[in-house]
């Protein structure tokens, strides 16, 4: 098992979920956060730090948002490492609970 970033942290990112992840799993993009999933102890720590509401555990991933699964571990591959918080994109507060951003997703 291993956590999940979901489609709501496109265009936000959001970083205090780094600021608690205690084996830095997390990979920043231009626009998105993922979680490496074989770097993941299931600690859950960063559910509750995330503002957006945005990661969940592999197995409790919403049905259509299933495909966040494998982006995060394709993702993880090639992003650089993030280990502390930094401010959020312009604008995330707006884009907060917008639907429909997966679109935006930068890779």
């Amino acid at each position: 098992m291993a956590f999940v970033v979901l489609e709501n942290c496109i265009k936000c990112k959001y970083t205090d979920c780094v600021d608690v992840c205690p084996v830095d799993c997390f990979y920043e993009g231009p626009n998105f956060l993922v979680i490496h999933p074989d770097e993941c102890i299931d600690c859950a720590l960063c559910v509750s730090e995330c503002p957006a509401d945005a990661i969940a555990c592999d197995d409790e991933v919403p049905e259509d948002q299933i495909e966040f699964i494998k982006i995060n571990a394709e993702l993880a591959e090639i992003w650089p490492n993030i280990t502390q918080r930094k401010d959020p994109l312009e604008g995330a507060d707006e884009q907060n609970g917008v639907a429909g951003k997966r679109q935006e997703l930068i890779r």
